[in-house]
C-alpha cells in the first residue's frame, strides 16, 4: 500500500508538472490581456514601493486596433497592500522617480512627440509638468536635497552645432566627420552663403543643404548610417542637463561637446555627478565602442575620467549610499565578451580595483543601505537570477531561482520589491526581505491565467560533441494523453547569444498558445547562448550553422525518444539568428513537416551591407566580406549557399522596415525558392521593425502567431 501512495503522488506531482489545473486553453488574444510590471523603485525608508504596468488597450477609434498604454502604481510594502494606479491620462507615464522625502515622483510622458518630466505629489492634485525641453527629457534623478532633477536628452548634431547655449563658441568636432575632400570639418562652419542652385560653390552647397533638411536626399557619410526602421544620416549625442525642482526654471547643461554619456546620477553629497559615456576627441564617434566613467561638480566644472581605457568599455558605475565605493562593469569591446564585475573606494586608484569572479553577464547594480551588500541580476541557466555579493567577503549569494525571471526590482531598510515572470503567471509584483525570504505576491494583473490550461517545462540536460552541458525544456500539449501522438514544434532562440528558459516573459503565450492548440514543444539553450560562461558564449565563433545545428537538434531527437511525439509532425521556427538557424537546418535536415523562419539572415556577406547589427560579421567572424578567407567562411555558412537543397514547406516572414537583419534577405531566399518552384510562402507586415513580436503592432502581433499556426496546420493536413 505505501508503495502505491508513493507511485500515486508521483503520478499526481507529473501531472502538475505537465499542466496547471485551469480549464480553458489559452487564446490568441490572451495576448491582449498580459500586463507587464516593471520600474520598481522604494522610497529611502523602504516603506513605499512606485512601479509601471504596461498593458495593451483596444484603440477608441478601431476596435481591430490596440496600443501600449503604461501607468504608474504605488503601494506601501505593509503587510496587506495592494497596488494603486497614480496615473490614468492617456499619454501615460513611466521611469517613476521617488523624492529623498518620499512626497514627489517624478516621472516622465510624451507631450508633442516629446518625453517630458512631470511632478506628481502624494498628498494629492495634478501632476505638474516641469520641463518643456526643446530637445525633451528623460531619466530623471533627484539630487539627495530634492532640489534639482538630474535628465538627459538627445540632441542632433545640427542643433549642436548651432544652439548659442549648448554651444556658445560655436566650436565642431574635433574628430573627422569622413565626408571626402573636408579633411578639418571645414563643412561645418558657419556661412552666409544664401541657397542658390545657380550661384557660386558656398550657394549651391547652401541649397544642397536644404534639401537634405527637407528630406529631399539623404547624404551618407557615417558607418552607422542604419536605424532600426530607417536610413538616416542624422547623428545624435546624449547630454545631461539639471532642473530646479521650482516653477518656470530653466534647465541647465552639465556636460557637453560633441558625445554621448549614456548614465549620470548623484553622488551622495550633491556636490558632483558621476557619469558613464565616450569622451573621443580623436575617433569618429560612430567608430569609437569605449565607454569611460568620469565625475564632474553639478556645475559641470572639473571634469575627471576615473575609468577608462583603449578597448574597454566601462559602465553600470553605481555608488554605494555612503560614497565610499563604486561598483562597475567591464568588458573588451567585442560584443562576444562576459562584463566583469568590480568594486573600488571612490578615493582609491587603479590598484585598488577588486574584481569580483563570476562568469555571466551582469546588470542592475543595486547597493544595500550599509553599503555591506550589492545584488544585480543575470542570466544564469534559463532564468534571469537575482544575486547578492557580500562587498567585506567578496562571497555571491543566489538568491532567486533559476525557473524564474526577476526583471525589475529595488531594495531599501531590508525589503526587496521586484517583478517576476513565471510559467504560472507572465509578471507580478512581489515583496521579500533582504535574503530573498517570506516571499509576497501583491498584485493580481494576470491572475486570470489560473483559468488557464498551462503547460509546464521540464527540464533536460545532454553533453554535446565539445563536452559543454546543453540544457533544453520539454512543454508537452496542455491537452496531453498518455498513449497518444503529438506535433513536435522545435523553437529556436535568437541572437545568437540570448538565452531561453522558464523566466523569459517574451515567449509565455507563444509556448502555451500552441500547447493548448495541440502541440508539444522543445527549446533549448544551443552553443553560443548566453547565461552559461565565456567559453559557451564563444562556442558558436565560425560556427553559426553546424554545431549549434546540432545541439537543437539533438534536444529535438531526445525529446522524440520519449515516444510521445509524432515523427511525422515535426515542426521548427525561430527569429533573428534563429531564423538563420532555421534555414540552415532545413537546407541540411529533410524530416520537418513545415518550417516559419521570422526576421532571419540568409546571406551573412550582404547581412554586413544591410543589417545595423553588422558587426556581428566581424566578431564572430574574424574579417570582412572582402577578405579570401573570411568570405569563404561567410559562404559556407549562409543558408542561401544552400537554399537548392530545401523542399520542407517554409513560410518567411519580415518587417518592412526591418533594418536590423535588412529584408533584402528575406526578399532574396524567397526569391530563389520561387525559382527553384519549391513551397514557399513570404509574408511582409508593412512598417514593422525587428521588434515585431515584442513590442510591436499588436494586431500584427497576432497574425503572425496566426499565420504560423495555420501554415503548419496545412502542412501538417497535407498527404
Amino acid at each position: 500500500m505505501r508503495k502505491f501512495l508513493i507511485l500515486l503522488l508521483f503520478l499526481i506531482q507529473l501531472q502538475s508538472a505537465i499542466a496547471q489545473n485551469g480549464t480553458e486553453a489559452v487564446d490568441i488574444t490572451d495576448m491582449l490581456k498580459i500586463k507587464t510590471v516593471s520600474n520598481v523603485t522604494l522610497t529611502q525608508d523602504g516603506k513605499r514601493a512606485a512601479f509601471t504596468v504596461t498593458s495593451i488597450e483596444a484603440d477608441e477609434n478601431n476596435k481591430l486596433e490596440y496600443k501600449y498604454l503604461t501607468q504608474i502604481f504605488t503601494t506601501t510594502t505593509s503587510k496587506n497592500s495592494a497596488p494603486t494606479q497614480l496615473t490614468t491620462n492617456k499619454d501615460g507615464a513611466t521611469r517613476p522617480a521617488w523624492s529623498p522625502d518620499g512626497k514627489k515622483i517624478a516621472f516622465i510622458r510624451s507631450v508633442e512627440d516629446k518625453m517630458q518630466i512631470f511632478i506628481l505629489l502624494m498628498e494629492g492634485g495634478e501632476p505638474i509638468q516641469l520641463t518643456k525641453h526643446k530637445y525633451g527629457a528623460t531619466n530623471p534623478k533627484w539630487s539627495p536635497d530634492g532640489k534639482r532633477i538630474l535628465f538627459s536628452s538627445s540632441i542632433p548634431l545640427r542643433d549642436l552645432l548651432q544652439d548659442s547655449i549648448l554651444n556658445k563658441s560655436k566650436t565642431i568636432p574635433t574628430w573627422k566627420m569622413e565626408k571626402p575632400g573636408f579633411d578639418k570639418n571645414e563643412h561645418l562652419l558657419t556661412t552666409n552663403a544664401k541657397a542658390n542652385p545657380n550661384g557660386n560653390l558656398l550657394e549651391i552647397r547652401a541649397y544642397l543643404d536644404k534639401n537634405a533638411l527637407d528630406k529631399k536626399a539623404i547624404v551618407l557619410n557615417k558607418l552607422n548610417f542604419q536605424s532600426e526602421s530607417n536610413v538616416s544620416s542624422e547623428m545624435n549625442f546624449n547630454h545631461f542637463f539639471e532642473i530646479n525642482v521650482s516653477k518656470d526654471a530653466e534647465p541647465r547643461l552639465l556636460t557637453k561637446g560633441f558625445y554621448s554619456f549614456s548614465t549620470a546620477d548623484y553622488t551622495p553629497n550633491g556636490k558632483q555627478i558621476i557619469l558613464s559615456g565616450d569622451v573621443d576627441t580623436i575617433e569618429n564617434a560612430d567608430r569609437s565602442l569605449e565607454s569611460e566613467v568620469f565625475t564632474a561638480d553639478t556645475n559641470g566644472e572639473n571634469f575627471k575620467m576615473i575609468l577608462g581605457e583603449s578597448g574597454k568599455r566601462y559602465n553600470n558605475a553605481t555608488l554605494s549610499p555612503s560614497g565610499k565605493w563604486l561598483a562597475f562593469l567591464s568588458s573588451n569591446t567585442s560584443f562576444i565578451a562576459v562584463s566583469s564585475l568590480s568594486i573600488m573606494p571612490m578615493n582609491g586608484s587603479e590598484k585598488d580595483i577588486v574584481t569580483i569572479p563570476f562568469d555571466r553577464n551582469k546588470s542592475n547594480l543595486t547597493w544595500s543601505k550599509d553599503d555591506k551588500y550589492l545584488y544585480f541580476t543575470s542570466q544564469m541557466d534559463g532564468g534571469n537570477v537575482l544575486h547578492r555579493i557580500n562587498r567585506l567577503t567578496k562571497k555571491i549569494d543566489i538568491l532567486s531561482s533559476v525557473d524564474i525571471g526577476i526583471s525589475s526590482f529595488d531594495i531599501a531598510n531590508n525589503t526587496i520589491v521586484f517583478s517576476k515572470t513565471q510559467v504560472s503567471n507572465p509578471s507580478e509584483l512581489y515583496f521579500a526581505d533582504a535574503n530573498f525570504k517570506n516571499e509576497k505576491k501583491v498584485s493580481d494583473f494576470n491572475d486570470w491565467v489560473t483559468n488557464k490550461k498551462l503547460s509546464f517545462p521540464e527540464k533536460k540536460t545532454f553533453i554535446n560533441d565539445l563536452g559543454m552541458t546543453v540544457e533544453y525544456w520539454i512543454m508537452k500539449p496542455s491537452n496531453y494523453k498518455q498513449g497518444e501522438k503529438y506535433p513536435l514544434l522545435l523553437e529556436i532562440h535568437g541572437g545568437p547569444s540570448a538565452m531561453w528558459g522558464p523566466g523569459e516573459e517574451s515567449m509565455w503565450h507563444e509556448y502555451q498558445y500552441f500547447c493548448s492548440k495541440g502541440y508539444g514543444i522543445v527549446y533549448s539553450n544551443p552553443r553560443g547562448s548566453g547565461g552559461y560562461g565565456l567559453d559557451f558564449l564563444r562556442g558558436n565563433i565560425n560556427d553559426w550553422g553546424k554545431g549549434p545545428a546540432s545541439d537543437v537538434l539533438t534536444a529535438l531527437d531526445k525529446t522524440i525518444e520519449e515516444g510521445w511525439a509524432d515523427n511525422s509532425k515535426l515542426l521548427i521556427t525561430g527569429g533573428s539568428y534563429a531564423g538563420y538557424l532555421t534555414a540552415w537546418i532545413i537546407s541540411h535536415d529533410n524530416r520537418f513537416k513545415a518550417a516559419c523562419a521570422q526576421r532571419g539572415v540568409y546571406d551573412l556577406n550582404t547581412f554586413f551591407g544591410e543589417g545595423n547589427a553588422w558587426r556581428l560579421v566581424p566578431n564572430y567572424f574574424g574579417g570582412y566580406p572582402w577578405e579570401p578567407k573570411v568570405k569563404e567562411i561567410l559562404t559556407r555558412e549562409s543558408p542561401i549557399s544552400y537554399v537548392q537543397n530545401i523542399t520542407t514547406p517554409f513560410i518567411i516572414f519580415h518587417g518592412g522596415n526591418d533594418r536590423r537583419t535588412g529584408f533584402i534577405q528575406a526578399e532574396m531566399m524567397f526569391r530563389s525558392l520561387k525559382v527553384l518552384n519549391r513551397p514557399v510562402e513570404f509574408v511582409v507586415h508593412p512598417g514593422a521593425t525587428h521588434e515585431i513580436t515584442r513590442n510591436g503592432d499588436n494586431r500584427q502581433r497576432m497574425d503572425q502567431m496566426l499565420r504560423t499556426y495555420e501554415f503548419f496546420e496545412r502542412s501538417i493536413e497535407k498527404k
